[in-house]
């Protein structure tokens, strides 16, 4: 196994039924794919991480079978924060920058935000990322970024991203256990949106409803920006379980059940379609019965989904509708569901393919790994861009000194 590449990007997420790993590198200014790994899920509950011990097993086992894929020792990687302790706030602050206009830069654009995020929240949060809507130069508003503008003042509405601290600790000891160090956490409902959303879906408005196992982060995007986020107690293993406890089945076959025969629209299902189930003897049951299970949690989900718009405030603002991704949003009738509670046009969000990946990995429940590559991928750049300007004043500045 050769030595880790200096490109290389890897990045865990840890979901409530499968621990994914996936290894990318840069060629030629692309994102390829190395490698990835994929594991059932253990020590966890209702999303979140109950018992490190087996939950940093698997994560271990998805990071070793992505090493012998790529060929690559990995030993740091992202992480994905999801889940219903998931929070977001819209806030705004500015400064004055003195009696004159002078010209934006970089330090007075990080102050608007400290002033911005200087918030009272409870003790136990953790931001996860700082997201400006728009910067307001003098009273103009609209403006994406005002470093090299010029005025004297400077304002940011900015939305704020939060998780439960000990949440996301426990997702960082369970990397660090598995062997890895942790270089960033990513929203997993950002991430999803990466890998799903058009530019055009971002500027009209969209959600974004990634649907995993235990619950369903949510984002929406308006003129560009973040305006939302969110998440609901609720998601793919609740369907399942209704349909265990309707027709007294066990978790697993109901799933398979739900997988090849599940509709969440009864009127889309004939009323004459039959299966033959063994529950404990062979008997038939018919589909429809199967539809009228799913149904009612379907448009649960969806309800739980329109009052956290409404919440925050974007019920209004989704022009270019919603978007379901994750493993969740693969149940048939799922979008008529979503486009009837929500009064929006709905599609599945499949995600982006890299260079040289499978092509079973071009699936929805793949959307927020292959976002959150993505994601660092873009961060990593940005951050290289910032790191080479400074270098450059800094050089301007020693050569001015001689």
């Amino acid at each position: 196994m050769s030595q880790k590449p200096d490109n290389l990007i890897v990045v865990l997420d840890m979901g409530s039924a499968w621990t994914r790993v996936l290894a990318a590198d840069l060629n030629e200014g692309a994102l390829r794919y190395r490698g990835h790994g994929l594991v059932e899920s253990a020590g966890m509950r209702k999303g979140l991480i109950s018992d490190l011990g087996p939950a940093a097993k698997a994560a271990k086992a998805a990071i070793e079978g992505t090493e012998r894929v790529a060929r690559a020792n990995i030993d740091e990687c992202a992480i994905g924060v999801g889940g219903p302790h998931i929070r977001g706030l819209n806030t705004n602050g500015g400064l004055d920058l003195g009696s004159r206009m002078r010209e934006i830069t970089r330090e007075d654009v990080r102050a608007a935000l400290e002033r911005a995020r200087a918030v009272e929240r409870p003790p136990d949060r953790e931001i996860l990322h700082l997201l400006p809507r728009q910067f307001i130069l003098d009273d103009q508003p609209g403006i994406f970024d005002p470093v090299g503008m010029v005025g004297a003042r400077l304002e940011v509405d900015l939305h704020i991203a939060t998780c439960s601290g000990s949440a996301l600790q426990s997702t960082v000891t369970c990397a660090n256990r598995a062997g890895v160090e942790v270089t960033e956490a990513v929203l997993e409902s950002i991430a999803a949106a990466e890998a799903t959303l058009s530019a055009d879906e971002r500027e009209l408005g969209v959600c974004l409803l990634d649907i995993g196992a235990h619950s369903s982060d949510l984002v929406v995007f308006f003129e560009g920006a973040v305006a939302h986020t969110g998440s609901v107690p609720i998601g793919g293993a609740h369907f399942t379980n209704d349909l265990a406890v309707g027709l007294q089945m066990p978790v697993a076959q109901a799933e398979e059940l739900k997988r090849l025969y599940g509709n969440c629209v009864v009127t889309s299902v004939p009323q004459q379609a039959e299966v033959e189930i063994a529950n404990p003897q062979p008997q038939m049951l018919a589909l429809r019965t199967i539809a009228e299970i799913l149904e009612p949690r379907a448009r649960e989900l969806l309800y739980f989904v329109k009052e956290s718009l409404r919440q925050g405030g974007v019920v209004d603002a989704l022009g270019a509708g919603c978007v379901l991704t994750g493993g969740g949003s693969m149940l048939p009738g799922l979008l008529d569901v979503t486009e009837g509670q929500l009064r929006v046009p709905a599609r599945t969000g499949t995600p982006v393919r890299l260079s040289n990946m499978p092509s079973e990995l071009i699936n929805p429940s793949f959307a927020t790994a292959i976002g959150m590559l993505l994601y660092a991928h873009r961060t990593r750049v940005t951050r290289a861009a910032e790191n080479n300007s400074l270098s450059a004043k800094l050089r301007a500045i020693f050569a001015a000194s001689f």
